[in-house]
This record gives structure tokens, C-alpha cells and sequence, in this order.
């Protein structure tokens, strides 16, 4: 018997638990009215006000900002890599299409491209590096000068990465 009562206890704290959990009645709190966003268009408020769409000449202003800078394709790259186990390093100096090897890597350089209006600043190369060792391609993508790990090749052993662009 004393087992049952028990058991009847439980139950009934469960069923309470859900309403005290609750803040207080939700139609009476007027901190969750203030809470509610309502489109201003569908507003009582005459103080509401209706956010403007965008120009076309505004659009098109978002959309070139997102693009970032004019760029151009530069001849070749330099480009450095690092054995970390030995602690040499190499600098190459690569035209379009051509490729070098470093230890068990060919590295091939695709594109280098910069920004136009100032090309001492940030380069950026698309490469394709494959160990020679596993006949394996070990990474394909763009490196950034400036920020080298962003895109980075993955080798315990080597390390590559974009210097700068080579123009004509």
C-alpha cells in the first residue's frame, strides 16, 4: 500500500512539473507583447515606419563592394616551400602551367591573379601539388599570399604558399 502511494505521489509531481515551469500567464504580461515583432506595413501605428527597398544603383553598389577589387592575371608566381624536417626551403619561380618539384611534391601552378589597382598587395594562385610518392594528388585550390592557412596544403612534411604574382 505504502508503494502505491508513492508511486500515486510521482505521478501527480509529474503532472504539475509542465505548469510551474511556465512565467506567469502570457495574455497578461506585457513584457511579451513588447517582445512580438509585427511588420511595420501591417501596423496600426502611424509612427511605424516601412523600411525602403533598395535602388537599382544601390543593389548594384551592394553587389560590386561584395565582389572586392578588380583583379588581374599575372605571368607566374613565387612561391616558397618548406621541408619541415630538414628546415630547407626553396623559393620558385613559376610561369603559368609550369610546375617544379620539391622533395616527393610537383607542384603546378594554374592561375596568379592580384588586384589591379595595386599589385604589390595580396596574390592569390591556383595550384595543384601531388606527391609523387603515393602518385597522389595532396591538394588543388587557390592559396592565399596573406593568409596562407586559410587554404593550405596538408602534409606533415611540407609546407607551400604564394608569395607574390609576376607580371609582364
Amino acid at each position: 500500500m505504502n508503494d502505491l502511494l508513492i508511486r500515486a505521489g510521482l505521478c501527480l509531481l509529474l503532472a504539475a512539473t509542465p505548469a510551474l515551469a511556465q512565467d506567469g500567464d502570457a495574455e497578461g504580461d506585457p513584457a511579451a507583447d513588447e517582445q512580438l515583432m509585427v511588420d511595420p506595413a501591417f501596423s496600426d501605428d502611424p509612427e511605424a515606419i516601412v523600411p525602403a527597398e533598395p535602388s537599382a544603383a544601390e543593389r548594384e553598389a551592394a553587389a560590386a563592394a561584395a565582389r572586392g577589387p578588380d583583379t588581374a592575371r599575372g605571368d607566374g608566381a613565387l612561391l616558397r616551400a618548406l621541408d619541415k624536417v630538414t628546415g630547407q626551403t626553396r623559393d620558385f619561380t613559376l610561369g603559368v602551367g609550369e610546375s617544379a618539384d620539391f622533395g616527393r611534391l610537383r607542384i603546378v601552378l594554374g592561375e596568379c591573379r592580384y588586384p589591379a589597382a595595386d599589385p604589390s598587395s595580396d596574390a592569390y594562385a591556383q595550384m595543384t601539388i601531388s606527391d609523387q610518392r603515393i602518385n597522389s594528388r595532396v591538394f588543388a585550390g587557390w592559396m592565399i599570399a596573406s593568409s596562407p592557412a586559410l587554404s593550405a596544403l596538408d602534409d606533415a612534411r611540407y609546407d607551400v604558399w604564394v608569395i607574390s604574382c609576376n607580371s609582364a
